[in-house]
């Protein structure tokens, strides 16, 4: 396995890793993405037509995180995570802010089942599909106490 990666990395020159957040569905060549990947002299729009059929089943305006990786011959790869787990304990708790003094004020409160929402939609990530559901349900949850997010069993 080890020697079929080093033989593709040498046919390939990566030219540059692009880490990028681009609204779900709204990939256009204005920035953040025109610059972004006009400076590797990369194909815009079939970035942004690749990039919005693969997140057209999200929300419009979800923050979608894209590591995209140009080839000196132009080519480029690129990898779509969900949104940060931040983001969609905001979004379930229905707040704007994470609590300016986590541990001392809570500024929401959200069920186990919240919790457990959250990671079956994070394990679908190329990098958690190898997290058991326990292990993130148990970093999501300490996302949410960074966040002064309250978990509990009932609302």
């Amino acid at each position: 396995m080890m020697a079929t990666l080093k033989d593709a990395a040498a046919r390939k020159p990566v030219l540059a890793t692009i880490r990028l957040i681009v609204p779900a569905g709204a990939a256009r060549p204005a920035p953040p993405v025109g610059p972004a990947l006009g400076f590797y002299r990369l194909n815009l729009m079939a970035f942004c037509k690749d990039f919005n059929a693969r997140t057209q089943k999200y929300k419009a305006d979800t923050p979608m995180q894209v590591t995209l990786t140009a080839y000196k011959d132009s080519t480029f790869e690129f990898v779509v995570k969900s949104p940060s787990v931040s983001w969609f304990l905001k979004k379930a708790a229905g707040i704007e802010t994470a609590s300016s003094r986590p541990g001392h004020s809570n500024v929401s409160s959200l069920t186990l089942r919240h919790v457990y929402e959250i990671a079956k939609l994070k394990q679908a990530d190329p990098f958690c599909k190898h997290m058991s559901l326990e292990a993130l349900c148990k970093s999501i949850i300490g996302t949410a106490n960074s966040m002064g997010i309250a978990i509990v069993k009932d609302l």
